[in-house]
């Protein structure tokens, strides 16, 4: 590998690559061993594959490694979702992202880990052990698309997929000190994502950079006619938006989102961060997204009753571990309570209530109701405001196991992300601060629907008064 090749840009290797400096060939061989060497005290990868996964395309990217979370499917090869039950499971094609990263070049080097089925905050509910946070091996690295964030943290590969259903991409980026980017539902194809909440799942990207994440929502951004929910939009160059100006823009702080449960050394941080914006030229003001607190409840109903249904298909029939038993329903029996794990057993228990007759007006048609109430919170607060910025997780990474008995307060370290899903906005995490034990502190900044630029240039002018994204775990440098 070229001089300490893992710290530079993407955007940068693959300039190289392209004034024939360096190939790509050499670039994966590289990364694939960096990663098998590093990876042994992280387990960010749940595989990582000899060969690269390309097809010969050309891009901005072409010849750069990027590793992919294991629920987005790769033709040929195991997708298993960090479950038991679909262990054994190989694609037979490429998720559209996928399909589309391969034809512009880029070299797919394995898959990351993460909780069962995208159940969780912190991937300690892969069904192949946790993956560790590469600033404190005794942290969580968040999740559910830990393993991609924690791989990009200690530089194991340029950059990541991840998928984020109510804050998976944005709270382990917090926690592991990289951008996390959650595009506007329906601006990145779903087909070939396993789904958990169909109508709040999004594919979007992991980087230590704007400028890397620019290129790669140019790539995998776009109308896609095998996703019913993918918007018809022409896809802009997100590269434009690649500028250190922000003197026009608004910056909205909700109340609700600094109040009691927000950690000091946080709120500090990310206080700073406005005001750094502000004296770069962003005008700061206070808004308020009154229904904020019923967030966690409405977002915890909806996603479990999703992940309820969509979970049904996994009955030993037609997809990966089939358990052996006398008839077919002690088959479905014994394949799900042997296949699945504790958390998504919970999950498929939570939504199955929420959906049965005698409950569904009391809890899911009342959620949905809520949840419109809260998207028209953020459309009220769009009138005055061009984004919002607010902290990306309450805390910096807990403990390895600190609150593995506590559903209820793992669910709440998703706290300040998941209103975004309920409304369909984009939203982008990135590093702002560290804490006294040298943990990565994230900020989140929301934007309006499919104005994803305004995010990318406000959070590019930030890094260009930062190093945060600068600065490597130890580990980086094993």
């Amino acid at each position: 590998m070229m001089k300490e090749a893992f710290k530079l840009k993407a955007a940068d290797l693959a300039k190289e690559i392209k004034e024939g400096s360096l190939k790509g060939e050499d670039l994966f061989l590289d990364f694939k061993e960096r990663a098998k060497q590093i990876d042994s005290s992280l387990h960010s990868f749940v595989e990582i594959y000899d060969e690269p996964q390309s097809t010969k395309g050309d891009s901005s990217l072409k010849g750069i490694p990027i590793a992919i979370k294991d629920n987005i499917c790769i033709r040929g090869k195991r997708i298993t979702c960090g479950s038991k039950i679909l262990d054994s499971h190989i694609s037979v094609y490429d998720a559209t992202v996928v399909k589309r990263l391969k034809e512009a070049g880029l070299l797919i080097l394995g898959t990351t880990n993460m909780d069962e089925f995208a159940f969780g905050s912190s991937t300690e509910n892969s069904c192949y052990g946790p993956t560790r946070n590469p600033w404190n091996l005794e942290r969580v690295p968040g999740g559910s698309s830990g393993g991609s964030t924690a791989a990009v943290a200690a530089r194991l590969i340029p950059f990541a997929l991840g998928s984020d259903t109510g804050g998976s991409i944005r709270q382990p980026a917090s926690f592991c000190g990289v951008v996390g980017f959650k595009p506007t539902y329906g601006r990145v194809s779903r087909f070939g994502l396993v789904a958990f909440g169909s109508s709040l799942d999004q594919i979007g990207p992991i980087t230590t950079n704007f400028v890397d994440c620019a290129h790669l929502l140019n790539i995998i951004c776009g109308f896609d006619k095998l996703d019913s929910t993918s918007a018809k939009l022409e896809v802009c160059d997100f590269t434009k938006a690649l500028v250190d100006q922000i003197k026009d823009i608004k910056i909205g702080l909700p109340l609700e989102y600094f109040k009691e449960g927000l950690d000091e050394e946080v709120k500090d941080a990310v206080e700073k961060a406005a005001k750094l914006l502000e004296k770069k030229g962003a005008k700061i003001l206070d808004i308020s997204l009154p229904h904020t607190e019923y967030a966690v409840a409405t977002y915890y109903i909806i996603a479990c009753s999703e992940a309820s249904s969509n979970l049904q298909r996994y009955d030993g029939v037609k997809y990966g571990l089939r358990a052996k038993a006398d008839n077919l329903i002690d088959s479905y029996k014994k394949t799900r309570r042997d296949g699945f794990g504790e958390e998504a057993k919970r999950r498929i228990f939570l939504g199955t209530h929420s959906l049965s007759s005698g409950y569904y007006d009391a809890y899911y048609l009342r959620a949905l109701k809520v949840r419109t109430l809260i998207k028209n919170d953020f459309q009220e607060a769009f009138e005055k405001v061009d984004v919002i910025l607010t902290p990306s997780s309450p805390t910096s990474a807990f403990k390895i196991g600190e609150k593995a008995d506590d559903p209820l307060s793992m669910y709440l370290s998703d706290i300040y992300t998941i209103s975004v899903n309920l409304a369909g906005l984009p939203a982008v995490s990135f590093p702002c601060g560290f804490t006294k034990d040298n943990l990565p502190i994230g900020v989140q900044l929301i934007g309006r629907p499919f104005d994803e630029e305004t995010l990318i240039r406000a959070g590019f002018t930030y890094q260009n008064l930062t190093d945060y994204c600068k600065q490597l775990p130890k580990i980086a440098y094993a």
